[in-house]
Parts: C-alpha cells; structure tokens; sequence
C-alpha cells in the first residue's frame, strides 16, 4: 500500500471534518492550510448558542423546497468554509489553500461537482486563500486558482465582466 497523496491527505481530513455538520442537506467540510500546515477547520452549523437544524430536525430550505445553491440567507448555518476563515488570522491565510469535501447526511457518499457558493467565494477571496481543492470522488479531486473567481466575478450581470 502506497503512501496517501498529499492533497487527499487533507482532503480525508476536510471529509473527516464534515463530520460534525449540524446541516440536513449537505456535510461540508473544510480545511486552511499554509506551508503544510493546518491553520483552520471548519464545517457548516449554526451559529454558536444557536439550535442546529439536526437538532431541531427541520431545515427551512428544504420545508420551502428551495433548489440547491438558491436562497442561502434562509440557511441556519454559517457554511464551513466561512467558519475556518473566522478562525484563522488573515496573516495565515494569505497565499494558503482551502480544502473542502461535502457528502450527503443520508447516506455519507460524497457530492461530486460541490463548491463554494457565492458568498464564501467572496470571503475566500478577502481571505486571501491562493487555491481551493475540492473532491469528487475519494480520490478524484478539483483545484480552482482563486484568480479564476476573482476574473469571473459572479456578482456583475453577464457582458459587464
């Protein structure tokens, strides 16, 4: 048995992490990590002192059969990538990567093709993270240059980039 990859070390652990979700849809999970070094973890639930929707066993998303990737201010939760951002320092985010894995509370498979939504990315962006490695499969993997997001801005109508 050969030694595990570098980048799907991390992502078992952002896969590990995703664990302790407190959402009913999606388990993210995700890792910062600068010179190989893991500076923040962080999974999607609800604020602190806030009920969980795995507590309450009710998502408002869900009870309105909101598309996935739509309506996220409805969402309880603070999404894992912004909760390993607010527990990192900007200085150790700068020029780090952000690993992320998501699976499916039901059944544990992981979710192919999952990303950041558009208000993470923003706060990736600030973060100053320099990539985003996200898996699809346990060994098959996406990385996105945060440049890529930062040239196709996503808040500007189509034709104003």
């Amino acid at each position: 048995m050969g030694r595990v990859e570098k980048e799907n070390y991390y992502l078992d652990i952002a896969q590990t992490v995703a664990e302790r979700s407190t959402c009913l849809r999606r388990r993210y999970g995700a890792i910062i990590v600068r010179n190989d070094e893991i500076i923040a973890t962080g999974y999607n639930g609800a604020p602190r002192g806030r009920k969980n929707c795995v507590d309450l066993n009710y998502c408002t998303r869900e009870a309105m059969n909101i598309p996935s990737g739509q309506r996220y201010e409805l969402c309880r939760s603070v999404h894992a990538e912004a909760n390993a951002i607010i527990s990192a320092a900007r200085r150790d985010t700068l020029g780090s990567t952000l690993y992320m894995a998501c699976t499916d509370p039901a059944t544990g498979a992981l979710i192919p093709n999952s990303t950041s939504c558009t208000m993470c990315r923003r706060q990736i962006i600030n973060a100053g993270i320099q990539r985003v490695v996200i898996r699809d499969t346990p060994t098959d993997y996406r990385v996105v240059e945060v440049e890529e997001w930062i040239r196709e801005d996503d808040s500007l109508p189509p034709g104003q980039i």
